[in-house]
Parts: C-alpha cells; sequence; structure tokens
C-alpha cells in the first residue's frame, strides 16, 4: 500500500521557513530536524518570499487581497450584465419578428 500523504498546517509551515531563514543551520539540516522533505521546504520558502502572508491557503482556496476580491467581484458582475444584454437582444428580436 502507498503510504498517507503528510499534511501541515498553514502555522507550521510558516514557522519552519522563518526557522530555516533564521537558523545558522542549512536548509537540509532544519527540513531534517523537523523531519520534512528537503525540496518541500525549498517549496515553502519560495512560496513565502513570493507571496508573504497570502502563501499556504490550503485546500487550493486562494487568499485574495481585497483589490483581488473586487475585481472577481466585479468580472462576475460584468458577467451578468452581458448575459442580461444577451437575454434582452434576443426578446427584443422575437418581438419584432412577431409585430411584422
Amino acid at each position: 500500500m502507498g503510504e498517507k500523504r503528510r499534511t501541515y498546517t498553514e502555522e507550521f509551515k510558516k514557522d519552519a521557513v522563518e526557522l530555516s531563514n533564521r537558523s545558522d543551520k542549512t536548509v537540509k539540516n532544519v527540513s531534517e530536524n523537523l523531519d520534512i522533505p528537503y525540496g518541500t521546504l525549498i517549496r515553502w520558502r519560495r512560496e513565502y518570499k513570493d507571496k508573504g502572508d497570502l502563501a499556504f491557503p490550503g485546500h487550493g482556496k486562494q487568499k485574495l487581497t481585497p483589490e483581488q476580491k473586487e475585481i472577481q467581484r466585479l468580472k462576475k458582475e460584468l458577467k451578468d450584465a452581458k448575459t442580461e444584454r444577451d437575454i434582452l437582444k434576443k426578446a427584443v428580436s422575437i418581438f419584432s419578428n412577431e409585430a411584422k
């Protein structure tokens, strides 16, 4: 049977990254002491460096900044408005054909 995949909390990941950044030990030694794969710790460090507090959202859910949330809301609103417009265009077309 396959080995069960380990999961780590967001707090653990952040603590591991901080420890690896502050420690005098190598990243390899820190990963061994924490019993996590070296490549995993390297990936966490890169993600934390790139995304800061938005890193490690868990279960594929994105952590969005307020600006990103607003953009997402506006995109949905625009899509809904376009759908309404298309429906109204079709309705006008149908009613104008019936009037003839």
